[in-house]
């Protein structure tokens, strides 16, 4: 065998060495129970059919996942199974999918803003808040979290916050709806809270001056008991 003649050979090798790994997952992917269950939910995600997807999800989930972790099967499991309990306003159930892909996938903005979304609809607007912070530490420029976080902000009266986050989401994407209708929405309140603030301050001082006045003019004076002098006690004749 000349020098030639060996390098075919090795060029042949390599060759079959590139094709061979596709071929050994693409028989995994037919095979693997856990991919099977995961395709299946995707399909039936796409066709709306919420509930099945998510009892295909959760046949994935209860299966060996270890191909799953092998690519984003397994995160986007959990954030497809939350999305179809969404759908279905199954809010608890999809709070606790969450919390379950960020104890695999902490650093997944999409997990926390979704997380987020879900605190707002159970009216849990403070730890929707902190959601969205987590979301944004990892993706600094989430125009949807930044939208969510104002209008979580909006609902617990922090106006000018709600307003500031809605002018980092248009930072993020110019001309956005969503961010637009928030702003105007919430520099809106933020004027009209002023008014009513100052309408609040002057009544409760217009109650304490007038219970003020009211307890200088008519309290009744205190009673003191009257003291009377010691009598001075009469001495006795001396003998």
């Amino acid at each position: 065998m000349n020098f030639r003649q060996f390098i075919h050979i090795l060029a042949i090798i390599a060759l079959i060495a590139c094709f061979v790994p596709p071929a050994l997952a693409e028989d995994a992917a037919l095979t693997d129970e856990g991919l099977i269950h995961y395709n299946t939910g995707e399909k039936l995600l796409n066709m709306n059919e919420y509930e099945r997807a998510i009892a295909s999800f959760d046949q994935a989930l209860a299966g060996n996942t270890t191909l799953l972790k092998m690519s984003d099967a397994l995160l986007y499991t959990y954030r497809d199974k939350g999305y179809a309990q969404i759908q279905l306003k199954q809010y608890d159930g999809a709070l606790k999918t969450f919390e379950q892909g960020l104890a695999l996938y902490p650093n997944d903005s999409k997990l926390w803003n979704n997380k987020g979304y879900v605190n707002y609809n159970l009216e849990k607007y403070p730890d929707a808040v902190a959601a969205y912070d987590s979301a944004l530490k990892f993706e600094k420029n989430y125009t949807t979290a930044l939208n969510n976080k104002g209008n979580a902000l909006l609902k617990m009266g922090q106006y000018q916050n709600a307003v500031d986050s809605y002018k980092s989401a248009l930072k993020t994407d110019p001309g956005n709806r969503d961010a637009t209708a928030g702003l105007a929405a919430a520099q809106q309140a933020a004027s009209s809270a002023i008014p009513t603030t100052m309408i609040v301050i002057v009544i409760l001082v217009i109650i304490v001056a007038g219970v003020a006045v009211w307890y200088i003019k008519f309290r009744k004076p205190e009673i003191k008991p009257e003291v009377k002098p010691e009598e001075k006690k009469s001495k006795g004749n001396k003998k």
